[in-house]
């Protein structure tokens, strides 16, 4: 009777267990597939983001390809799409690194659609800067020809706006001159009496040229073609070099500015004869006059 009993209970655990192992089995098999399907899911969804990622690499190209104006910002972020694209590649997929990284794909997106709103902003200005420049330059000058480039139209405005900030002089007059020793300056016509020549001009007003010191040069050229005075090369920054007899820096705030230099001469410069005076505002020649001494 106890062995029947035993044999009973054995049966009724080996059941129990069987049936433990069975649910076991189920679970397990159902975690798997769960697991498997999130894992897929999840891959999924980074495949996704890398696919993103791409597209908004393809439209910066095609954005940097058609506008000339935002290259350098949209390259920026062209790069930091490529960067965020390959570290992406780096990791293996999961819950964490996706929700990381759909919030940085959105803030991509957001800056993209800034970027690009403000690029269309810039071409559609640029567009009507072309258009009105066409439309005056013909008034200005028929030389000027402007290409289908933005780049070469602002390149020919700066250019009109330097040449129309430009100083320039009028009234340009030159004279041999003696200075008593009271230091009073007198004018002669004669070589045998001049000891210096005094030039004389008056600085044009322009609202567009910058207020501040502005340094003007002379140069007196002698019936022996020789040129007289301090004879001082200085060299510019696009590298032109103006040897000048005198120099004088004045401030100029856009006014009309009377101006005179005072050339010294050595002995034996100032002779009988027709001088040429040019006048320089650094390297460029504003005015030019002559003047005789007997």
């Amino acid at each position: 009777m106890t062995t029947q009993n035993n044999n009973l209970t054995l049966k009724i655990l080996i059941g129990v267990l069987g049936a433990l192992l069975l649910i076991l089995g189920i679970f397990t098999y159902k975690f798997y597939n769960e697991e498997k399907r999130e894992k897929a899911q999840l891959q999924q969804e980074k495949d996704l983001i890398e696919s993103e990622l791409g597209e908004l690499i393809t439209k910066y190209d095609n954005a940097i390809a058609l506008n000339e104006v935002m290259d350098d910002h949209l390259l920026k972020e062209k790069q930091r799409v490529v960067v965020l694209l390959d570290s992406l590649e780096d990791y293996e997929a999961n819950v964490a690194l996706i929700i990381r990284y759909r919030k940085q794909v959105g803030r991509l997106k957001k800056e993209r659609e800034r970027l690009f709103r403000l690029a269309d902003s810039l071409t559609t200005a640029n567009a009507q800067l072309a258009t009105d420049l066409d439309s005056t330059s013909t008034a200005l000058t028929e030389r000027i020809i402007f290409s289908d480039s933005l780049r070469t139209q602002n390149d020919k405005l700066a250019e009109i706006v330097e040449r129309g900030s430009a100083l320039t002089a009028a009234n340009i007059k030159a004279e041999g001159v003696r200075v008593r020793n009271s230091g009073k300056i007198t004018t002669t016509s004669r070589a045998n009496r001049a000891e210096k020549v005094r030039i004389c001009f008056t600085l044009s007003p322009n609202k567009l040229t910058e207020k501040g010191d502005k340094d003007l040069f002379v140069q007196v050229i002698n019936p022996e073609n020789n040129l007289i005075g301090d004879k001082v090369a200085i060299n510019f920054n696009d590298d032109a070099v103006l040897t000048y007899s005198g120099r004088n820096k004045v401030f100029y705030e856009n006014d009309a500015l009377d101006v005179c230099v005072l050339v010294d001469a050595e002995d034996g410069e100032l002779v009988k004869g027709n001088y040429i005076v040019n006048l320089f505002s650094g390297p460029r020649m504003i005015d030019n006059t002559q003047f005789e001494l007997k």
